[in-house]
Order: structure tokens, then sequence, then C-alpha cells
């Protein structure tokens, strides 16, 4: 019996990534580099436990997050100042403690081999993004790496998956959301494509009440043969 993986579409498949919570455990680090800069203002540290609360919309709304948290006010005139303590104190320090999630350079190997090409759709900033991947020794396997400021969108509006899409020179009817909170999935749905969710990233809610098209608890599960599924159910629906 013939593997689905022999009958790929003309168009080369594109999985797409987020980075935060999906590619890469990136929680040490943000989590300093907030209690870093809120320091400044004495606010009470954040932990783990919050982080959920705070990702998924960049370091400013992350910051604004954190002092809605703690039920303490600020004003948008500490937010640029704030901002900058935070950025200046991740970029010193990247890549810290940061590491890519188990099997999932296996993971691109796999999908490579099949004739897939990857790229990156995230809303952290490029100076942020771009910086990391390198230290990470990532930056080679993308086709396309698209961050919160590269287009005047972002996550969940589908145009910064297409945007990135474009850019890959791939084709939506083709392409895949790989993501761990409702942003991706949202972005995914929006653009009318396929996506998949991981469990064990940031999401506030359990990722399977997101409805994504497919869920996976680890990389090993994520498979050429479950990409082009993905796609024909997406085209199914």
């Amino acid at each position: 019996m013939s593997s689905t993986c022999e009958a790929l579409p003309v168009t080369k498949p594109l999985v797409v990534f987020d980075l935060d919570g999906t590619m890469i455990d990136t929680a040490p680090d943000l989590i300093d580099s907030l209690n870093h800069a809120i320091a400044a203002r004495g606010l009470a540290p954040t932990t783990f436990e919050d982080l959920t609360h705070l990702v998924g919309q960049g370091a400013r709304v992350m910051i604004r997050r954190a002092f809605d948290l703690r039920g303490e006010p600020l004003d948008e005139a500490d937010v640029e100042p704030l901002l900058e303590r935070f950025l200046s104190h991740y970029k010193d320090h990247m890549p810290g403690q940061s590491r890519s999630y188990d099997g999932l350079l296996a993971c691109f190997d796999r999908l490579e081999t099949a004739g897939m090409r990857l790229a990156v759709c995230t809303n952290k900033v490029e100076q942020l993004t771009l910086p990391l991947l390198d230290a990470l020794g990532l930056t080679h396997r993308f086709a396309a790496i698209t961050c919160g400021d590269t287009f005047s969108v972002r996550k969940p509006d589908a145009r910064h998956l297409f945007g990135t899409i474009e850019r890959a020179g791939g084709d939506a009817a083709t392409s895949l959301m790989v993501g761990d909170s409702i942003n991706d999935i949202m972005a995914a749905r929006n653009a009318g494509i396929a996506s998949i969710a991981v469990t064990f990233g940031y999401s506030d809610v359990a990722v399977e009440t997101l409805n994504p098209t497919r869920v996976i608890t680890h990389f090993d599960e994520l498979t050429a043969d479950m990409v082009l599924q993905a796609l024909a159910l997406a085209k199914a629906a």
C-alpha cells in the first residue's frame, strides 16, 4: 500500500511554525526579562504560572498584562521605558535558557525529506526573533521568517499568515500552521488553512477547545502524513 507521502501536491506543502511555546521554550528568559523590567516599578515578580496570561501579543502587552495581573496602574508614558528595559535585558542574555522542544529538529528533517518547506510566523518582534533563531542555529531551516512588526498586522489577523506564505513562495491551499495558542489557531482559521496545535506551549486554555485540525503532544507525532491529512481535511471543510 503506497504512503500518502508519495503523492505530494504539485506545490510543495509549507509548514508554518509559531515560535514561543511552539518551537522554542522561551519561558525562563521571558519571565527573567519581564521581571527585570517591572522591578523598576517595584512590581512583584511574575512566575511561570502567570505566563499563559501574559504572552501572545508582544512585549508591550506582556508588560501591561503584568501590571493588570498585580492590580497596579500603569501610565502609558511608562510603557516605553519599561519596554526598553525588557528588550535590553532579553537581547543581552540571548539565547539564555531558551531551547527547542524535544523532537523539533528530527521533525524538521522528516518534513524536509518529504519535500516540504518550513517557515516562521510569530508575534515576537524582529529584533528578538532573528537573533534568537541565529543563536540556536535554526535560521537556515526556514524559507521565510515573519514577526510581529514585519507587517502592519499580526496574528490572529490572517494577513500576517498570508504574508508569511507569500514570502516563502507557498500557496495557502497547501500551507498549514503549527502553534500553541488561540492567536495561531485563529490566524489559520481566518486564513482558511489547516492547523496543528501543540499541547506543551503557553496557552491559557486547553488547545483542543480551540478546534485545530490536529493536536500533538510531542513533535515525534508531527509527520509528513499528518500534514497531508490535515491539508486534505481543511480542503474538504
